[in-house]
């Protein structure tokens, strides 16, 4: 008998490497099955999350065998950026909702542990179940997904991806089926687009590399919602190209912030409605501060939520600027997969939807 009916392992696996293979084994060998919460699901391809769930999936059923993958269940979990107990929660729910179906005995209490290692800030989230045992293991060769993707995408022209796949480095790093489905992926269109996106960002950040010390933006968005629907602009630029995202935008040297978002927001969208009603329909303003909210840096954003009073009709909008289109979409129909960076979270905790 093993020492728990359930082991609980969240990470991001972009992409998996053996210091998750190495957890994963500790969790079969401590428990009679495993849940893998694969986070930062439902969200677009970005350099920093360049892998859908279904990909990781695979990556991860590919590298242990078939008696064990019969014992592993993998399911998405959606970050909640700006609301660790909607997360927790959600966490809750779905490890329930597993043990439930999967415990065997349900006359007795079932042993749940959750498995992991603090490896930096990310992972304060091992103290947030206290309802659960804590099984620690060890930072596996000090192994990291960040210097993988940096590999992978590098902008250097001759870089394929393949080539770095196929090297000595990337054998140690990752099993070997992972490696062959990045290989296939490095001739895919996706590859392309994140590694054009790597390339933008580190030339963005190489701008900045004669700082005396390492910058902080502070951008705004505009969060306008009339009649239940939200204003969006598609954008035309990198990163995020042709994600929908937030009117918004850096701030000038001479502009208070709400002046910001208001200049931005007309820019964008060319927003036919007079500034002064803009002005006094602005209920609330917060701040989001994720440290991982953008791929350029540490960006920092001030983000007014705008009711405007409702109205069969909704304002006309135009793309501008930064913007190729802007449009009205129904608070209902938004899709976390389509916009750019945190905008999702801000308009789901600005208007509680």
């Amino acid at each position: 008998m093993k020492d728990f009916d359930f082991a609980v392992f969240i990470g991001r696996f972009q992409p998996v490497h053996n210091g998750h293979m190495a957890v994963i084994n500790d969790g079969l060998r401590c428990a009679d099955q495993l849940i893998i919460l694969c986070g930062s699901a439902h969200q677009p391809r970005s350099t920093r999350n360049p892998w859908t769930v279904e990909e990781r999936e695979a990556m991860i059923r590919g590298a242990i065998s078939a008696p064990e993958n019969k014992r592993v269940h993998i399911v998405p979990l959606m970050d909640i950026v700006y609301n660790d107990e909607s997360w927790v929660r959600n966490i809750q729910a779905t490890v329930n909702g597993l043990v439930v179906a999967h415990h065997g005995m349900p006359h007795k209490q079932p042993r749940i542990a959750l498995i992991g290692h603090s490896k930096d800030q990310s992972s304060y989230y091992l103290n947030l179940f206290p309802q659960w045992q804590s099984i620690g293991v060890g930072n596996y060769q000090g192994l990291s997904a960040t210097p993988i993707r940096d590999a992978l995408f590098a902008s250097d022209a001759k870089n394929t991806g393949a080539e770095y796949l196929s090297s000595d480095c990337a054998k140690q790093l990752m099993p070997n089926n992972v490696r062959t489905d990045l290989v296939a992926f490095s001739k895919t269109d996706n590859y392309q687009f994140i590694k054009q996106e790597h390339e933008f960002v580190a030339k963005y950040k190489q701008a900045w590399s004669a700082a005396p010390y390492e910058p902080t933006f502070v951008t705004v968005d505009a969060v306008v919602v009339q009649s239940g629907h939200v204003l969006l602009v598609e954008r035309k630029a990198r990163p995020g190209k042709g994600l929908l995202a937030l009117p918004g935008g850096f701030v000038n040297q001479n502009e208070k912030l709400v002046d910001a978002c208001l200049r931005e927001l007309r820019e964008e969208t060319r927003l036919k409605v007079p500034a002064p009603i803009l002005k006094g329909s602005i209920k609330s303003q917060q701040v989001f501060d994720d440290p991982n909210r953008s791929a350029r840096g540490r960006t920092i954003t001030h983000a007014f939520y705008i009711e405007l009073a409702p109205n069969s009709t909704l304002p006309k909008v135009k793309g501008g600027d930064d913007a190729k289109h802007a449009m009205w979409v129904p608070l209902a129909e938004l899709d976390p997969a389509t916009l750019f960076e945190d905008h999702y979270f801000i308009i789901q905790e600005m208007t509680g939807m």
